[in-house]
């Protein structure tokens, strides 16, 4: 015998995010879903992101909004789900149809969009059910600090604690917009903004900075007004803030990869209708580890949470890439690169890669880098400043590789070269090891044994 019973079906792990907008309502009541179908789009400050339906049933109500902010247990939505009703065994939890219900009625196919068929009723089942009540938001524990000397309590959130300290922002400052004068994250954004561009920075001084122009370019010629996607404005913010926050300096180095694209070509012609390319990437990656493991400050943190600066030192090696996409760039990781082998890691490339296309990755695939590459060898350039990937203390930029004159052995004789852009942290990373750093990394690519002690 079957049931109908009405489920709530809530926002699943997401990994560390809360207060992700609601950017696309995918279904609605009525309509007929199936498991793993996309009830909604979230869409966070690196990725877009699908929720699927965690049964098959029917949409009943809708319980959020376009621009609605949700986080891990958030309701999303109920639905009805059919069911094979136990022996005489069922639980308080689960609503039952009511004592006059009829039966469910039979259910006829219906074309949709992409001409598949769905299964939608021929008539909704007359049981009710009582409306499940919507859960009570989490409660935050109150977290104050008090200014010394203005005797200031700042309302706002960890997480806009966190922010702020990451930006070395003053919270006794900055004056809240929310409910109750509750500090929010863009309130913070726009303290940094006023500071940036003259006004009062966290430190109580001044920016002696020339306000930014303002021009009407229509008066010059035709022009076009496109928004920014989320994902390049947000993104866009925490680069200008990695940029203002952290004294960048750019080692700049070569690399010999002669022998290294000999063995790559050699490997993809063997294997040519068998098994996974073989990219540059796929062995940076497996260098970088075996050079980050040479130099662990390279692979670390910079933790100014507490009176006193510490250094967190990361025993593993989580490798982050940069990944082109229509959006912009996102930073897929490869996990365990040191337990990985060459051809693991390209098949990892192949996936996330393929994935960051489609717009498909989860939040737990761009989480828990510990180091970050950046590579425009497929289309050009002789070097560039990447930006570091906060919190993160070092990124490497890759280069095209091309042929150069070198000398060997009494003679000039034509070499792959590959240009290598390592940005650093200051206050962490000194020149010296930064040379050391790029000059082992070097000497692992033109030897990949080295890769292997």
């Amino acid at each position: 015998m079957q049931v109908a019973e009405v489920k709530k079906v809530l926002v699943p792990d997401i990994g560390d995010f809360e207060d992700i907008p609601v950017i696309e309502i995918m279904v609605k009541p009525g309509d007929s879903v199936q498991v793993e179908d996309p009830l909604i789009v979230l869409e966070s400050d690196k990725a877009t992101v699908e929720v699927p339906s965690p049964y098959s049933g029917i949409i009943r109500e809708i319980r959020v909004q376009m621009g609605s902010k949700v986080s891990k247990d958030s309701e999303i939505l109920t639905m009805e789900v059919v069911s094979a009703e136990s022996d005489n065994k069922t639980t308080s939890s689960q609503p039952q149809p009511s004592a006059g219900s009829q039966p469910a009625q039979p259910t006829r196919p219906i074309e949709t969009g992409a001409g598949q068929s769905e299964e939608e009723p021929a008539a909704k089942p007359a049981a009710t059910t009582a409306k499940p009540a919507t859960p009570s938001a989490p409660v935050q524990i109150p977290d104050h600090t008090i200014d010394q000397h203005n005797k200031i309590i700042p309302h706002a959130s960890p997480s806009v604690r966190r922010f702020a300290r990451e930006l070395g922002v003053d919270l006794s400052k900055v004056v809240g917009t929310g409910p109750k004068q509750r500090i929010l994250k863009e309130d913070v954004q726009a303290f940094v903004k006023q500071a940036l561009t003259g006004g009062r920075n966290a430190g109580g001084g001044t920016l002696d900075l020339l306000p930014w122009p303002h021009v009407d370019f229509a008066k010059f010629g035709p022009i076009e007004l496109k928004s920014l996607s989320r994902i390049r404005e947000i993104s866009g913010a925490n680069l200008h803030r990695n940029w203002v926050m952290i004294p960048h300096v750019t080692q700049f180095d070569e690399a010999d990869v002669t022998d290294l694209e000999t063995l790559r070509k050699n490997h993809n012609e063997t294997r040519q209708n068998n098994g996974t390319k073989l990219t540059i990437l796929a062995f940076l990656i497996k260098a970088v580890t075996a050079a980050l493991k040479k130099f662990p400050e390279f692979n670390a943190s910079l933790d100014n949470s507490t009176t006193e600066s510490q250094l967190i030192i990361k025993r593993y090696y989580h490798l982050g890439f940069a990944a082109d996409t229509p959006n912009g760039l996102v930073v897929p990781v490869i996990r365990d690169a040191d337990q990985k082998g060459v051809i693991g890691i390209a098949e990892e490339l192949t996936r996330l890669s393929s994935l960051a296309r489609e717009g498909k990755l989860k939040p737990g695939d761009m989480q828990g880098a510990s180091f970050t590459i950046s590579s425009l060898g497929g289309i050009g350039g002789t070097g560039f400043t990447p930006i570091i990937n906060a919190p993160e203390v070092a990124i490497l930029g890759v280069s095209r590789a091309g042929l150069k004159p070198v000398y060997q052995n009494g003679q000039f004789v034509p070499r792959l070269i590959l240009p290598l852009s390592l940005s650093y942290d200051h206050r962490v990373i000194d020149g010296a090891s930064a040379a050391r750093f790029t000059a082992h990394l070097a000497s692992i690519l033109a030897d990949m044994r080295l890769a292997l002690f």
